[in-house]
């Protein structure tokens, strides 16, 4: 009998001689955690829409979209035209440019919350900055984080987390506080009895906070509601959700604004890059003064090679330009909730203890231990 593991080797012979050569240059033999696989990866070599295709021609339906990254697809023709563009330009000028202005203003017309932003090259670089703005604007040290959120992998977001975390000093985790998700009471507990708390940083839903059916309206508006009352600084992480959720992501379709958003992903097109944005005040602790006092002491230092260049600038622009104007997110939902209801159709129909849920084009597959 052939089972599910011979037959994935019988097709992919390419990968299974690549992953020999990549065990050899690389921890694990690939460059991204959750692309390892036993026996051996999966290699690609281009994609088109919602498919890719690997070394031996195969051909898959993106499910994941690029980790995310990619609302309109594979080598959507726009982008490409863009970012061919912009090549011949140049791609990296080391200067200020019109095209991370245009690629700013396209953010701040979907979420009105952000009046001013930074541009990094990582949601995990936003999410530093983001934690860093929040304790330098306050004058404090801590910062809460509901457990198993994700926010990338520097020091302190691996606070909490059910991953290995070898090499974080444990005086980096006595800055960072962790709460039980979803639970609006220990949030308001630790803030009354710490006074040295900046900020609260979470996934208003998503990739991690997402994945059992809750009511997240009115927990994130009774967040909204304790931050303010207490002047904890509220940060929403929305690297994930961020114009997936909605154009304007988790804030817009649950409004709630955030002092703090993060972004990456969908944001600069399927190029690399992310963003930090919110209150012109909390930003402004960036912002040079030309007061040598504020500047050398005081500002929050931000630099980074790869801030707002031109290609990631092009291609965010253009995706969100065209998720403003086009129905992408609504075409994008439809197709996952056909998704979601024919799983949980099959999930019945084969009796298997489970099911399927999700918003917006996110889903979570949820399944019983099978006998």
């Amino acid at each position: 009998m052939v089972t599910i593991l011979d037959d994935y080797i019988a097709k992919h012979p390419g990968s299974a001689q690549r992953y020999v050569e990549a065990s050899e240059l690389f921890p694990g033999g690939v460059t991204h955690d959750t692309r390892y696989a036993q026996p051996f990866p999966l290699f690609m070599t281009h994609g088109e829409g919602p498919l890719k295709w690997d070394v031996d021609g195969n051909e898959y339906i993106d499910y994941v979209s690029g980790h995310g990254a990619l609302l309109l697809g594979h080598s959507h023709p726009a982008i490409a035209e863009a970012v061919s563009k912009q090549i011949l330009r140049g791609t990296h000028l080391g200067a200020s440019t019109d095209e991370e202005v245009r690629w700013a203003n396209a953010i701040k017309a979907l979420m009105p919350s952000i009046e001013k932003l930074r541009f990094h090259s990582s949601g995990t670089e936003a999410t530093l900055m983001a934690m860093r703005l929040a304790r330098a604007y306050t004058g404090k040290n801590k910062v809460i984080k509901l457990q198993d959120h994700f926010h990338g992998w520097h020091d302190y977001a691996m606070a909490g987390s059910d991953r290995s975390a070898p090499g974080i000093p444990e005086a980096t985790w006595g800055t960072m506080v962790i709460v039980p998700s979803g639970d609006l009471a220990a949030v308001e507990d630790v803030i009354k009895r710490d006074p040295d708390i900046a900020a609260i940083i979470l996934e208003p839903t998503g990739a991690h906070f997402g994945q059992l059916p809750f009511d997240i309206s009115n927990y994130l508006k009774g967040l909204r509601e304790l931050t303010t009352e207490s002047g904890v600084i509220l940060i929403f992480d929305e690297v994930v959700t961020g114009f997936r959720a909605s154009p304007g992501g988790a804030q817009e379709r649950y409004a709630v604004s955030p002092d703090l958003t993060t972004l990456a992903k969908i944001l600069a097109g399927g190029l690399p890059g992310g963003a930090v944005g919110g209150k012109a005040d909390i930003i402004n602790m960036i912002a040079h003064r030309n007061d040598p006092d504020w500047d050398n002491t005081h500002r929050v230092y931000h630099p980074g090679t790869f801030n707002g260049n031109p290609l990631s600038a092009v291609a965010g622009a253009t995706a969100l330009e065209m998720i403003a104007s086009q129905p992408i997110n609504e075409n994008a939902d439809a197709m996952a909730n056909k998704l979601k209801a024919g799983l949980n159709d099959i999930l019945g129909r084969l009796e298997i203890p489970g099911h399927v849920h999700g918003i917006a084009s996110m889903l979570h597959v949820v399944l019983a231990d099978c006998d």
